[in-house]
């Protein structure tokens, strides 16, 4: 994932539109134009596609990796409303894209500020075979590919009030101190930090000279 051009949060409920491009050659980095997606309310999570149709070249380029076993390499492109831009890549067997007749799926990954942290593509079927042979591609009938684009939304984990606890403890302490609060414990539960340390001692001592006190007998 390669990110641009940053610039602070987005809006509550801004647009962005990807472009995205396709590799139909194996260990290539050569990208062409596949279509371009608009999501106008990143909100509601509805999106526009626009995806022309294959041409001849670039579907014979994509039965060949498929045969091959290869992936078919997708690089999306996003722009958002402030000018900011990020790219990310994704890949999927180019064999799974042919047995699901050239349907896909866009999963758009969104932090809470409204950015783009991932891109991906995948296939809602289960492909029926592991690798493709030529009556598998001889079965691709489509020219156009047919993408569902799906937002997903990152949850905030639930974050303690310090704030209120702390504020509460003020309160409380300010409320002591003039005299609001009346402290109704009894003696040992007000006092107990000084009289367990005093308790304490006197039993140890009281050890210590019982063990004095029968050594002298003994001798």
């Amino acid at each position: 994932m390669i990110a641009t051009n940053r610039m602070g949060f987005l809006e509550h409920d801004s647009w962005i539109t990807v472009e995205l491009q396709h590799s139909l050659a194996a260990n290539s980095e050569s990208f062409s134009f596949r279509g371009n997606v608009t999501i106008p309310s990143l909100n509601s999570g509805l999106a526009n596609v626009e995806q022309p149709d294959l041409s001849t070249a670039d579907l014979d380029l994509l039965k060949k990796l498929a045969l091959g076993n290869e992936f078919y390499r997708l690089k999306a492109t996003v722009v958002y409303s402030n000018g900011a831009k990020a790219q990310f890549i994704t890949s999927n067997k180019a064999c799974r894209l042919l047995q699901a007749q050239l349907n896909d799926v866009l999963w758009v990954s969104l932090e809470p500020s409204g950015y783009v942290t991932g891109i991906t593509v995948s296939q809602d079927t289960a492909p029926a075979t592991i690798e493709c042979t030529q009556e598998d591609v001889n079965k691709l009938l489509e020219t156009q590919f047919s993408t569902d684009v799906l937002i997903r939304h990152a949850e905030l984990a639930p974050v303690p009030d310090t704030a209120g606890f702390i504020q509460k403890v003020e309160r409380e302490r300010e409320a002591r101190e003039r005299g609001e609060v009346r402290d109704n414990r009894g003696f040992f539960a007000k006092y107990w930090m000084y009289i367990v340390p005093v308790v304490l001692l006197v039993f140890i001592s009281g050890a210590t000279n019982q063990d004095g006190a029968k050594k002298k007998k003994k001798k």
